[in-house]
Order: C-alpha cells, then sequence, then structure tokens
C-alpha cells in the first residue's frame, strides 16, 4: 500500500548534510519525494512510497548522519503525490 507522508525534523539538522544523508536513505529504501531546508533550521521531507518504507525512513530521521541532532520529528500524512525521484530541493 502506497502513502505520501509529510515530516519536520528539528534539532541541529543544517550544516550537517541532512539533506544528502536523506537523500541516500530515501532512495535506499525506494521512496520517492524530496527534502529541503527550512528557513527557520528544520528540515522538512514530503515522501512517496510503501508503508512500511515511510515507517523506516521516519525512524532514520530520528537519528540522521552522524552530526546530526534531532530534537524532534513531525510527521503527518500528505496528499498522495507521484514523484519520479527523491531529490534534494533548494
Amino acid at each position: 500500500m502506497n502513502a505520501c507522508r509529510n515530516f519536520r525534523v528539528s534539532g541541529r539538522v543544517q550544516g550537517v548534510a541532512f539533506r544528502a544523508a536523506t537523500l541516500d536513505e530515501a532512495r535506499r529504501l525506494g521512496l520517492t519525494g524530496w527534502v529541503r531546508n527550512l528557513p527557520n533550521g528544520d528540515v522538512e521531507v514530503l515522501a512517496s512510497g510503501d508503508v512500511e518504507s515511510l515507517a523506516a525512513l521516519e525512524r532514520w530521521l530520528w537519528r540522521g548522519p552522524r552530526a546530526a541532532r534531532v530534537t524532534a520529528v513531525a510527521a503527518s500524512e500528505a496528499r498522495f503525490e507521484t514523484f519520479v525521484d527523491f531529490e534534494i530541493r533548494y
């Protein structure tokens, strides 16, 4: 079953290669969508794929790359969108 989820990741998540690591993890999980930095210092992720892979991405987002210090991950259902790949948005 496919779904689409929006994640907002807070903490020390910018300037630590969080977007690049998220891109790698999402592609490894077979997800499509995007990741971007937000002006308030958070990172936003919109991902589409099977629910098990989305759950695995959410667990990974709580850890992030080694230099990150994640303090919160807010997850919500999103309107389903079809993407070709997973990308970094600027």
